[in-house]
């Protein structure tokens, strides 16, 4: 491997190579740009454009592309070349400033709920120059934002930088109450990627993997995580070759990975980076994700980025840890040495308290897909249940400040004693983890830990930013008013967690006794995409978005629109894969092998051997295909009349409700098979060769 600080960001036009290329002056109209969120200056477009034309030339690159993120919640791109013809018959590498900032896209072939007609093409893309463009595959790569003819985003990165915007505003409002000079405020994320390692071949020879992502029948091999030796544990050395080649390919591209390991169940790893400002989080875990299934490749694997790949065994998130940190590098979350003290962290922490409680179900929306909804409840995954974690301590103070108890006493940092002596005194944090908690706060962040492995993290951090900008607004618009600014502060503080306390739980979030006592609060038990999407356009989600100027209604609705065909076609995807799983391939098996089976014991027979136990398994295994074959034919009776349905909304609820369940039948049929089976017969790799196949 090359030293790392030669090769990281080596492929990405930023901030020290364009301090190198640029005129002083058009750098600075740039970086102004950048730190300031101004308006591009298009009079040092051309100027721009040409320096990074020339960069991504020196690096090999012939191509370039506005690289953007369509509402597939993956990336997009079309590539064009440098070249430009001359009157000779030669050609010259050209790149302007116009081909920079503003490139054209076909709108009409991605998702738009309705927003684009396929006669009406026409799309576009404009440069995001907060997003450093970087070299990928020999291509010039401009991170841009996609929006329709009408202006309508219908992109993942518009709404995100419109959230950060009204973020920013409003925590400027409440800084100044507190005489802060700060000239900008941003969110921040560092977004941990989970994923699965499988053998490529085992992968190629499944069809449930290649179609949906996700195996949709197989039995439990007989070990998996129980012994939770694979957390943690040593790397296999084609999984560590694997995440070498991965870092060095992220560096390049300025990807900051950091922390990699093996996570809780057998394949399944993490891969975690340094924070930063949101938008680049966002693009970056974009590349993470491309990347990683490029680099498995290139290892004879394949990456699993499904949220539930193996029935159970841990699901895959993401999780995305979120703060607000000022240009003057404050993290607002940093409680200090005395969380009680410290007026402006509590201002920000009952905020987001108000925040979470008041919009909890778009913090479920936000993380609402067909693939998450096998994973949350289960296995560490977070329950479809919103609520917080503070930790003791910072609960302790919320409670004194409801009952104005003037005798709390900060415990302060505490240290443990281990009782060996060779060994430092390590200090205790003022939070404890708590794995099944859906928003924790962990020191000077939240941990939202719902989001799903293959989910862009824009959507969570779009309502995130959104939510809390409507909170602060709130403060704001109260505070600017008061007479006396200090005892307002305390009365607001104190109400605000008094009313929005419901929000805050610190106990299993696994439990039957927290859903029984989180309905008695009040909270949403949102358990399907489903039910979650029917609250996405009520008129309080509709009226907060179009407050702050981050959706239209017709954005709303069309998304809505989008989310809710997305999760039908992900479901009927899996119905016909599971399908044609069954007949085409396990009932045949299943056949050949009680053929073989027969054959066997009439010889047998004929010996005048017993064939008692032939017999048992020929009839069992008969009728368990029969009863796997009817429920393969009731799935497709059900999906007729799925058909009729032409209500998204009406098609989403027969989904959770028919199909779904329909397919879990069918897999317990096939699971049972699958035990059973003799292992030359059976026509898939099971779960054992799947999960431990990786040496």
């Amino acid at each position: 491997m090359a030293e790392i600080q030669e090769i990281f960001g080596s492929l990405v036009f930023d901030d020290r190579v364009m301090r190198e290329r640029l005129p002083k002056e058009t750098y600075e109209i740039l970086k102004k740009t950048i730190s300031v969120g101004k308006p591009i200056d298009k009079s040092i477009a051309d100027v721009v454009a040409s320096s990074m034309k020339d960069w991504a030339v020196e690096l090999g690159a012939t191509h370039y592309t506005h690289w953007f993120q369509p509402l597939t919640g993956i990336t997009a791109e079309k590539h064009d070349s440098f070249i430009s013809p001359v009157s000779d018959g030669s050609v010259i590498l050209e790149f302007s400033g116009k081909e920079l900032v503003q490139g054209e896209s076909d709108a009409s072939s991605f998702p738009s709920g309705g927003l684009r007609n396929t006669f009406e093409a026409r799309g576009y893309t404009a440069w995001d120059p907060t997003s450093y463009a970087f070299i990928k595959e020999g291509v010039l790569c401009i991170p841009t934002a996609f929006y329709s003819y009408g202006g309508e985003a219908l992109d993942k990165k518009t709404p995100l930088l419109r959230s950060m915007e009204a973020l920013n505003v409003q925590v400027l409002r409440v800084l100044k109450l507190f005489g802060k000079d700060v000239k900008r405020a941003t969110s921040t994320v560092g977004a941990e990627q989970e994923y699965f390692l499988v053998e490529r071949d085992m992968f190629d020879a499944r069809k449930d993997l290649i179609f949906t992502g996700r195996t949709l029948i197989g039995a439990k091999p007989p070990k998996g995580q129980e012994m939770d030796d694979h957390y943690f544990g040593s790397l296999k050395p084609r999984v560590s070759a694997f995440m070498k080649d991965l870092d060095e390919e992220l560096w390049k591209l300025g990807v900051t990975a950091k922390t990699e390991h093996n996570e809780g169940a057998p394949a399944q790893h993490e891969l975690a980076p340094i924070y930063e400002t949101t938008n680049i989080a966002a693009d970056h875990n974009q590349l993470t994700m491309e990347v990683m299934q490029k680099v498995a490749h290139k290892h004879d694997l394949v990456c699993l980025l499904h949220e539930k790949p193996f029935a159970g065994v841990n699901g895959s998130g993401k999780h995305n840890n979120w703060s607000i940190a000022t240009d003057t590098g404050k993290n607002l979350f940093n409680p200090g040495s005395s969380p009680m003290d410290n007026a402006q962290f509590l201002t920000f922490l009952a905020a987001v308290i108000k925040a979470v409680d008041e919009y909890q179900e778009l913090l479920r929306i936000c993380v609402a897909t067909a693939g998450n909804d096998h994973r949350l409840g289960a296995a560490e995954a977070p329950p479809a249940i919103v609520s917080m974690f503070l930790g003791e301590d910072l609960e302790a103070v919320l409670d004194a400040i409801i009952t104005d108890d003037e005798n709390y006493i900060h415990k302060g940092k505490e240290e443990f004693n281990v009782g060996v002596s060779v060994l430092p005194r390590i200090s205790k944090d003022a939070t404890d983890r708590n794995r099944t908690s859906p928003f924790a706060f962990t020191g000077n962040k939240f941990e939202f830990r719902m989001v799903g492995a293959s989910d862009s993290i824009s959507d969570a951090n779009v309502v995130l930013n959104t939510i809390v900008a409507e909170s602060l607004r709130q403060f704001a618009d109260r505070l600017e008013v008061a007479d006396n600014f200090e005892e307002e502060l305390h009365t607001l503080i104190k109400e605000t967690i008094t009313k929005h306390k419901r929000i805050i739980f610190s106990g299993n979030s696994y439990s039957k006794e927290w859903e029984k006592e989180a309905e008695k609060r009040g909270l949403y038990n949102l358990k399907t995409t489903a039910d979650a999407l029917t609250h996405f356009v009520s008129d309080k989600n509709i009226e907060l978005f179009a407050r702050h100027g981050i959706f239209t209604e017709v954005e709303m609705r069309s998304r809505h629109d989008i989310l809710l065909e997305i999760y039908n076609k992900t479901v009927r995807i899996e119905a016909r894969t599971i399908i044609d799983m069954i007949k085409q391939d396990v009932v045949p098996a299943s056949l050949y092998y009680v053929k073989d089976l027969s054959e066997i014991a009439a010889n047998k027979k004929e010996l005048g051997i017993s064939v008692t136990l032939e017999t048992k398994l020929i009839k069992k295994i008969s009728d368990l295909a029969a009863k796997a074959y009817s429920a393969v034919e009731k799935l497709e009776a059900d999906r007729l009349k799925l058909k009729k349905i032409d209500d998204n909304e009406k098609a989403s609820f027969f989904n959770k409700d028919v199909i779904l369940k329909d397919m879990a039948v069918i897999r317990e049929y096939a699971d049972e098979l699958e035990k059973i089976v003799a292992k030359d017969y059976w026509p898939y790799p099971t779960y054992a060769d799947l999960l431990f196949g990786v040496k």
